[in-house]
C-alpha cells in the first residue's frame, strides 16, 4: 500500500519507497520489510493491495482484528498484514503472514513482522537497553539522524543476554525532559526468543523507517509451495501523557491477555541456590525447609545439584541433561523433599534446564546427534555446556518428558524454574535439511513444547530464568507466570534493572529474593 507526498514524487529518483511493508528489488533503495528470491532467481518483488477487511474479536473488550492482502501481480506470492487492537488498553498487535500458492519453493531473505513509518520533520530520540550478566537492562537514549541505528541479536537462545528487543521512541525531545505524565511516547517490544533484529532508519526527507522481526542473520527460509510463514508478534503503545501511560498500556494488556494468571497472585519463596549452591543433602535442605516456613514464604524452591548419578552435579561441568534423582545427595527423592514441605504447610518447587547438556553426561554419550555442534570443529562452551537441538523432533519430546515425568510422579509438585544459561556456538543441526532454518526452527520448537506442557498443567507456576535476564520477551512470557529478571540481587542495583524492565512489563511478573549480595545492610 505506497502512500507519497509531494515530495517524494518530485524526487523519486532518490528511491525512497514508503509502504506499510516495504518489499525490495524494485524501486526501493531503502531497508526492506521482506526480501526473496523466486524459484527462477528473480530477487525483486512488488506488492499490490488486494482488500481489506476489519473484524471485532470481543465486542465487550473491545478487541478488534484488520487484516491487509496484497499480492504480488506477477508470481504466485501473498502477504497479509494483521493488525490486532485493543481498544481499552490502547496497544496494537501486529504481525505477517507470508505464503506462496504456485508450486515452486521460495527463499526468503527476510521477513519481518512490522514496518512502521513516521512522517515528521520532528527529531526522534530512541531509549534502548543493553547490558550483560548481572547488569541486565542499562537504558541508554540517543537521538536517531541520518542513518540506520540496528538493535539485534545472534546469540540464538539467551538472546537478551546483551540487548532486548524492547524501545522507548520519545517524539519531538529527549525522554529526560519527558515527565511520567507528560509528552509524546512509542513504546515497542517483539515477542520472540531468538536473533531479533529492529530498525530505525532516518531517509533524506527527515521520514522514520522502523522495521522489526525475525534477524536474518542466517537465517534464509525455504518456502514450500502453499505453506505459510507466520512472523512473531511486534507490541506496541503510544502516550500522549508521557512514559508512564505508556507502560501501564503494556502492564494493563499483559496481565490481562499475555501471561499466565496475570490478574492472579504470586507466591513467596525461599531459594537454596544463594545459601548452599551444589553443596547440600537431604537434612540440609529439610533443614531449609522449616527456615522457610519460619520466614512464613509460601514455597520452598529447590535449585541446581538435585540430579545425575553417573556423573553426579556436584558442579556445574557434569550431570546436565541426567535427570534422575543424585541417590546420595537424595536417597529418598524428590517426593520426601515434597512430603516434608506440606506437612508444614509449604509448596515446593524444582529448578530444570532441560534445553541444555554438559558434555559429561550420559545424554551426551547416548545422543550426541542431539546437540547443536559443528562437525569437523572443536566444541565451545557456555557454563561448561551446550544447547540440544529444538528444531530436532526427538529432541523436543525428551524435553516435555522431562518435565511431565516430573509432574506425573510429584503430583503436588506446584512449581517450576525453567533455567536457560548457554547462547548457541557452532550452530549445526545433526537433522534439519536445511541448515539456514536452525535458529528459527529453535525458538518454534521450544515454543511448541512450553505449549503442550501449559496446555496440560495450566495453572502450574513456572518462573523464566536465563542466567538472569538472558530470555525475556512475550514471546516466551506466554507460558510463564513471572520471570527472573537478574542474577543480581543488590538491594540498591536491582531497583535500577526492575525499574527498566517496568517500562514493557507488569511487576507481578518481575521476581525477587533477599539475599546478602552487595554491601548494602541487611538491618530492617
Amino acid at each position: 500500500m505506497p502512500s507519497f507526498n509531494a515530495k517524494q514524487l518530485n524526487g523519486d529518483y532518490t528511491g525512497l519507497f514508503s509502504s506499510d511493508y516495504t518489499p525490495s528489488g524494485t524501486r526501493n533503495l531503502l531497508e526492506p520489510a521482506i526480501q526473496v528470491t523466486h524459484a527462477d532467481v528473480n530477487p525483486s518483488l512488488e506488492l499490490k493491495y488486494v482488500s481489506h477487511q476489519q473484524d471485532t474479536l470481543d465486542y465487550s473488550h473491545r478487541i478488534g482484528l484488520t487484516t491487509i492482502h496484497l499480492k504480488d501481480p506477477v508470481y504466485p506470492f501473498e502477504v497479509t498484514l494483521y493488525y490486532k487492537t485493543y481498544y481499552k488498553e490502547n496497544v496494537i498487535e501486529q504481525w505477517t503472514s507470508i505464503k506462496r500458492t504456485g508450486s515452486d519453493v521460495v527463499r526468503l531473505q527476510k521477513y519481518s513482522s512490522a514496518n512502521l513509518y513516521f512522517s515528521s520533520t520532528n527529531k526522534y530520540y530512541l531509549t534502548h537497553f543493553h547490558g550483560n550478566w548481572a547488569r541486565e537492562m542499562s537504558p541508554e537514549e540517543i537521538q536517531l539522524t541520518a542513518g540506520i541505528k540496528v538493535l539485534d541479536t545472534k546469540l540464538g537462545t539467551r538472546a537478551d543476554l546483551f540487548q532486548p528487543p524492547s524501545f522507548v521512541l520519545s517524539l519531538h525531545q529527549p525522554l529526560n525532559h519527558v515527565d511520567e505524565d507528560y509528552g509524546e511516547v512509542f513504546a515497542g517490544t517483539l515477542a520472540w526468543s531468538g536473533n531479533y533484529q529492529i530498525q530505525f532508519e532516518i531517509d533524506p526527507l527527515r521520514n522514520l523507517r522502523l522495521i522489526a522481526g525475525i534477524n536474518p542473520y542466517a537465517s534464509e527460509y525455504f518456502l514450500l509451495p502453499d505453506k505459510e510463514f507466520i512472523t512473531p508478534s511486534f507490541m506496541f503503545t503510544y502516550s500522549c501523557q508521557g512514559l508512564c501511560l505508556a507502560s501501564r498500556n503494556f502492564h494493563r494488556w499483559a496481565r490481562k491477555y499475555r501471561i499466565p494468571q496475570g490478574e492472579g497472585n504470586r507466591l513467596t519463596l525461599l531459594n537454596n541456590w544463594e545459601a548452599t549452591f551444589f553443596d547440600f543433602d537431604e537434612q540440609k535442605l529439610v533443614n531449609l525447609i522449616k527456615d522457610g516456613k519460619k520466614l512464613g514464604v509460601d514455597l520452598f524452591l529447590l535449585d541446581d545439584g538435585w540430579f545425575g548419578n553417573k556423573y553426579s552435579r556436584n558442579y556445574d561441568s557434569a550431570g546436565l541433561g541426567d535427570w534422575q534423582e543424585n541417590v546420595q545427595k537424595l536417597p529418598h527423592g524428590i517426593g520426601y523433599l515434597v512430603n516434608e514441605a506440606e506437612a508444614i504447610g509449604l509448596k515446593f518447587g524444582i529448578w530444570i534446564e532441560p534445553e541444555m547438556v554438559n558434555p559429561k553426561s550420559e545424554l551426551y554419550e547416548n545422543h550426541p546427534d542431539w546437540v547443536i555442534k559443528l562437525p569437523n570443529r572443536s566444541e565451545y562452551y557456555f557454563r561448561n555446556q551446550l544447547v540440544l537441538d529444538m528444531s530436532n523432533e526427538a529432541v523436543r519430546e525428551f524435553v516435555y518428558d522431562v518435565v511431565d515425568r516430573l509432574f506425573t510422579q510429584h503430583q503436588k509438585l506446584a512449581y517450576i524454574k525453567w533455567d536457560c544459561n548457554a547462547v548457541i556456538y557452532n550452530a549445526y543441526s545433526a537433522t534439519n535439511p536445511h541448515q539456514s532454518h536452525l535458529y528459527v526452527d529453535y525458538v518454534r520448537g521450544l515454543y511448541s513444547v512450553l505449549d503442550r506442557l501449559r496446555k496440560k498443567y495450566p495453572s502450574v507456576s513456572i518462573m523464566l530464568c536465563s542466567g538472569g535476564g538472558g530470555r525475556i520477551d512475550y514471546g516466551v512470557l506466554q507460558y510463564f507466570t513471572e520471570f527472573w529478571p537478574s542474577d543480581n540481587t543488590d538491594g540498591l542495583e536491582r531497583i535500577f534493572i526492575q525499574w527498566s524492565y517496568s517500562f514493557f512489563f507488569p511487576a507481578i511478573s518481575i521476581c525477587n529474593h533477599v539475599t546478602d549480595w552487595g554491601k548494602q545492610s541487611l538491618k530492617f
